[in-house]
């Protein structure tokens, strides 16, 4: 929805090694065996519905990618990696980028079918206005493979309107950093929580993991949760308002680094010092959020990796070869606190 690069690229290397075989494992989709992205026939307006539409196998693709923003570390690291991808192939990429806008990133989608690429990477800013965008693709017989955040599957379904999601388990990086904290705490806090961009499925999901963990705790309460859209200067302000409305807050818990370093600094300013009077848990592992860690300001770090390139280009020769791809890829994703955060810092984005 995070990490050291060197031991991302480790991680990645071994996904896309592993990749061939984890998709003959189980599916949701069916083989292709015709055909190819960017014709213009094919398809239905709505989900739920048949196979994604075919991919011919070629030497090289047109693809496009279609980023919902460049604001922050961890999108420009995917951005980076997802375009060193497709020059080391020798694919031609196509890029956008939505600028946090739902309409823009419609029109992104809808100008790359009207270009016939053959496939489209999208890393969709919300879950119900861009299962349109899916199904648009589909009707133009263009496949669709989801990075990092998913649609709303009541609208389009993997393995049926689009090929795979590829991505980190959110609900389980919002579950962790709820049992970690159970445990340094003792299971009594008072709880603000940060959350990212309403509607995103980052947002949701490390919401429900996060407190599904801490409301069955009777010393733990979310005094406080408010969105604060992923960014730094967003968490910085929501935290000043909500400390003057909660000034007995113990804990801060942000769905990204962005939005923990924020807060750090809203702790600060309101004379607390955040990762001792205010403990502060995060997601992502980015460098500043390692640095923060090292500085004993930020505690406790999941990891959310952003080098899809490999695996994601991978599942598109595994879909274009006629394998059958799993609805979901799962990126898996390790942590950070005082013990290993300082040695991580310079490999890290």
């Amino acid at each position: 929805m995070t990490n050291p690069r060197r031991h991302l690229v480790r991680t990645v290397a071994v996904c896309t090694l592993a990749l061939p075989a984890l998709l003959m494992a189980g599916c949701h989709t069916s083989a292709p065996t015709t055909g190819g992205g960017g014709s213009t026939g094919g398809g239905t307006a709505s989900g739920g519905g048949g196979t994604p539409p075919p991919l011919t196998k070629k030497a090289h693709y047109v693809v496009g990618f279609s980023q919902v923003v460049s604001n922050n570390p961890w999108r420009i690291a995917e951005t980076n990696s997802m375009k060193a991808e497709a020059a080391k192939r020798g694919d031609k990429l196509i890029f956008t980028d939505a600028t946090d806008s739902e309409a823009k990133q419609i029109a992104d989608v809808t100008s790359m079918v009207a270009q016939h690429v053959d496939l489209i990477f999208l890393a969709p800013k919300s879950e119900k206005p861009l299962a349109q965008a899916v199904l648009k693709a589909k009707a133009a017989n263009i496949p669709v493979i989801l990075l990092d955040r998913r649609v709303d599957a009541a609208m389009a379904k993997p393995g049926a309107d689009y090929v795979t999601f590829i991505g980190s388990d959110f609900v389980d990086q919002g579950k962790r950093a709820g049992q970690w904290l159970v445990k340094a705490t003792g299971g009594k806090a008072k709880i603000i929580e940060l959350e990212g961009t309403a509607g995103s499925s980052p947002a949701i999901d490390r919401k429900k993991g996060f407190d599904d963990v801490v409301t069955g705790q009777p010393g733990m309460q979310i005094i406080a949760s408010q969105p604060a859209d992923f960014a730094r200067d967003k968490g910085r302000q929501v935290t000043e308002t909500l400390l003057q409305a909660h000034p007995d807050v113990t804990v801060v818990y942000a769905h990204n680094d962005e939005m923990a370093l924020g807060a750090i600094s809203a702790l600060e300013a309101a004379g607390k010092k955040p990762g001792k009077d205010v403990l502060v848990v995060s997601i992502d592992g980015e460098r500043d959020g390692l640095q923060a860690i090292a500085d004993g300001k930020l505690n406790y770090d999941v990891q959310s990796s952003p080098f899809f390139g490999p695996v994601a280009f991978g599942a598109l020769d595994s879909y274009a070869g006629g394998q059958k791809v799993p609805a979901g890829i799962v990126v898996h994703d390790k942590a950070y606190d005082a013990a290993n955060a300082r040695q991580e810092i310079a490999s890290s984005y």
